[in-house]
């Protein structure tokens, strides 16, 4: 038993499987490129970087390939075991351990960042305040009740289980205190609402004349428009009401069910913000001559615990408080005109592991210093002794 350990050991520590490795990263690298131009940017970082396994369609053939994330994981065990516990422990080797400890901590980084962040983005005009940033690549289903008091409570239902399981056409939700089930049906990840008509053979539930259209996913996640229809059974009435739900739509649905009050909203994903920012003013500086902006930067106050505070978030300034990082992402709308109003958009990130990277490359650096700095001593030793 303990020869076969050993063999474990070396195996997982060895450079082979250090190389095999690289290379397979490599690999997943230039397929998830390729596949890039089908699928677009978000669902390739989903199915290539972010997963454990993964099929990739080889013409009529899917082959299975282990993910970045498989990868990622064998590739720091390997630097655990081979870099760290297996390499003989003196003073020429002090450096290549900080460097594999400074490698692990990137490692770690990367899965932080996929397993406990959330990122998003806010679009403001000037005016106008915000305490939640969006998801742009998620929806979810935001159910409100609006009490006389003017109390509001609100149920999250988030994109995954309004999805369908394979085989199913809908979805049944039962949330407590909730006075009826509220049944999804048609769920698609980008859609049109469309008017009936002579244009149109409609072969889906038509309501009050409109009907979900469903369309190709955009290889731009971000564009896509969800939608789906909705039915509330156990309301007492004889036809169960119903309702298309959008993404776009410009208000909520509404119902009064037993004298209470509900909205019903498809929205992108909101995470709330510990502050709230608003924008001031917003300033583009364009290129002489040109339409393209040199630099574009947003004069904001953030709302926070009673307070505030006046700052400018620009390009390469972020605005880094309570965990969140707001970076200066983009403007709109494109190509408008010298006096129309412009909206500054704010990209955020919640990231624990946000300043890892950083440290890493320190701790890299160091031992890297402290290896080839030994490597230059022994040398110059060298030389002068054979002077």
């Amino acid at each position: 038993m303990h020869a076969l350990w050993q063999r474990v050991a070396s195996l997982a520590g060895s450079l082979g499987l250090s190389c095999s490795l690289l290379l397979l990263l490599g690999l997943l690298t230039w397929l998830g490129t390729l596949e890039q131009a089908r699928s677009g940017l978000y669902e390739v970082q989903r199915k290539y970087f972010e997963s454990f396994v993964l099929l990739h369609d080889l013409g009529p053939v899917s082959l299975p390939l282990p993910g970045a994330n498989l990868v990622l994981s064998l590739l720091a065990l390997n630097l655990i075991v081979g870099g760290m516990l297996r390499i003989a422990k003196r003073r020429s080797t002090v450096g290549v351990m900080i460097v594999h400890a400074g490698i692990l901590l990137m490692l770690a980084a990367g899965f932080a960042k996929w397993r406990f962040s959330s990122d998003g983005q806010i679009t403001l005009y000037e005016g106008q305040r915000a305490a939640h940033f969006e998801d742009p690549y998620r929806y979810e289903l935001s159910i409100v009740e609006h009490r006389e008091s003017g109390e509001r409570l609100e149920y999250r239902v988030p994109q995954e289980t309004l999805v369908p399981p394979r085989g199913a056409e809908r979805v049944r939700l039962r949330g407590e205190g909730l006075p009826f089930v509220v049944e999804v049906a048609g769920y698609a990840r980008n859609a049109r609402v469309q008017r009936k008509g002579p244009r149109f053979e409609v072969a889906v539930p038509v309501l009050e004349g409109l009907f979900l259209q469903q369309l190709e996913p955009e290889l731009a996640a971000e564009r896509n428009i969800a939608g789906a229809y909705l039915k509330l059974l156990g309301t007492g009435s004889d036809e169960p009401p119903q309702a298309i739900v959008w993404g776009a739509q410009a208000q909520p649905w509404s119902f009064r069910s037993a004298g209470r009050s509900f909205s019903f909203d498809l929205r992108r994903e909101r995470h709330a913000m510990p502050f709230a920012i608003e924008l001031d003013d917003f300033a583009k500086l364009d290129h002489p001559g040109t339409a393209l902006p040199a630099s574009f930067t947003s004069d904001v106050t953030v709302h926070a615990a009673g307070s505030e505070s006046a700052l400018r978030i620009s390009m390469n300034e972020p605005l880094r408080r309570d965990g969140l990082v707001v970076y200066q992402a983009s403007w709109g709308p494109q190509g408008a005109g010298a006096n129309a109003r412009l909206f500054s958009t704010f990209a955020v990130v919640r990231n624990p592991a946000d300043q890892w990277p950083l440290y890493s490359c320190i701790v890299i650096t160091l031992g890297m210093l402290l290896h080839f700095g030994r490597k230059l001593r022994t040398a110059l030793r060298l030389q002068a002794a054979l002077r």
